[in-house]
């Protein structure tokens, strides 16, 4: 089977890359997916998918097969905007190409991924190797902005109910199992406001911050550690002043904290440590966690906060064997068992909801949110490959479990 979908993948392969470029052409950046989501119902269709449905929220969703395992290959079609062009060598929107690579925003995240699992289901369809499953490639959106929401719409509202979900963010054809999760918090200092000639008479907010700022330093080195996710951490990002003027003691003072948990590490254990520094005591600080209530481009809004809980699947679940060896068939040598620096959807999917994830996907982290972005042909081909051999190689160990 697996020369027949190399076959396949050798036959689509320029069209593959073709609407790879056509994705990075049009700028998608959260709450502005809309156009990228109609050309990707565009391809969906050229394709033959068996339906393809938009969701309230805007995911878009094809299906391929109707057998009784459901399953998902999921991708973020949002992209982070290309910040200073100066740094950028080519247009970050033309869509680049040369032999080894396609560059431009979003071509490693994740829009390659995507590109990959739309063309996969091409080739699952034609060579009609489903299994007994029902698969259900996922287009998903707001991802970079608050990663995970668009799946726990999905979830909650039944929209799909998947028995696990293939994620194919950047690995460097790694299978990854886990990741950390993250928190924004913060945290507010207030003062009383006095001339700035005579300071004395008044509080300052920044100055009590400052404090603060020096024990977050410190309890950072002071985090818990895991020795398949490392380790938790914390860094200030931003800080933001009040005053009546510039010639005033400052009277408010507030931080943005990004937290990073690693196994074990909650929500309550990350606010309490930091509700219990002695400055924030002293100074009696508000520590509290950011919310989201951004509409996606289709105007839905969902208010949660601003958590998403780490997840890992276990070394020796079934998954993470069947994606190896389905990985180490294309690839002719056994990928490695690994994780992600960075968050993913999985925060949602597995970290609230349960459902297991496992990471395969073409690009490399470091790629992510760079100028310069690029991802590379040999390895579209590879997770093309991979992800159409998956329905029927999960197929096979269901029934022998």
């Amino acid at each position: 089977m697996k020369d027949n979908v190399m076959e396949k993948v050798e036959e689509y392969k320029k069209d593959m890359y073709e609407f790879l470029r056509d994705m990075i052409r049009i700028p998608s950046t959260s709450g502005k997916e809309k156009d990228l989501i109609e050309r990707i119902k565009q391809e969906m269709e050229k394709l033959g998918y068996d339906e393809i449905k938009i969701d309230k929220m805007g995911n878009i969703l094809g299906k391929i097969g109707n057998g009784k395992h459901v399953i998902a290959f999921d991708a973020h079609i949002d992209t982070v905007d290309v910040g200073n062009r100066e740094n950028w060598t080519h247009d970050p929107y033309e869509g680049y190409e040369d032999d080894e690579i396609i560059y431009g925003r979003g071509a490693s995240d994740q829009e390659g991924g995507f590109a990959c699992m739309v063309y996969a289901g091409k080739i699952i369809k034609d060579l009609d190797i489903t299994g007994d499953t029902t698969v259900w490639i996922v287009g998903s959106v707001q991802e970079e902005d608050c990663d995970g929401l668009c799946w726990h719409h999905i979830l909650t509202e039944k929209v799909i109910e998947p028995e696990f979900v293939v994620l194919t963010e950047p690995t460097s054809l790694k299978v990854n199992r886990g990741q950390r999760g993250r928190m924004e918090i913060k945290v507010t200092t207030t003062g009383i406001s006095a001339h700035g000639s005579a300071p004395e008479r008044g509080e300052n907010a920044i100055y009590k911050m400052a404090k603060i700022i020096q024990e977050l330093e410190k309890l950072h080195g002071e985090l818990k550690n895991d020795e398949f996710l490392g380790k938790g951490s914390l860094t200030v990002t931003e800080i933001f002043s009040s005053s009546p003027s510039r010639c005033a003691v400052a009277d408010g003072c507030s931080i943005s904290v990004d937290r990073r948990l690693t196994f074990g590490e909650t929500k309550e254990t990350s606010l309490n440590e930091i509700k219990n520094l002695p400055s924030v005591k002293k100074y009696n600080a508000k520590v509290e966690m950011y919310t989201y209530n951004e509409p996606s481009y289709t105007g839905h809004r969902t208010l949660v906060d601003s958590y998403f809980p780490t997840w890992v699947l276990e070394e020796d679940h079934p998954l993470c064997g069947m994606m190896v060896e389905t990985a180490e068939e294309v690839m002719g040598k056994k990928p490695l068992l690994d994780k992600w620096t960075f968050s993913t959807n999985g925060v949602y999917i597995m970290g609230m909801h349960n459902v297991p994830c496992i990471g395969f996907g073409p690009g490399h982290e470091e790629e992510a949110h760079a100028p310069n972005e690029k991802t590379f042909k040999k390895e579209l081909d590879i997770a093309t490959a991979v992800y159409a051999l998956i329905p029927t190689k999960y197929s096979e160990m269901m029934k022998k479990e």
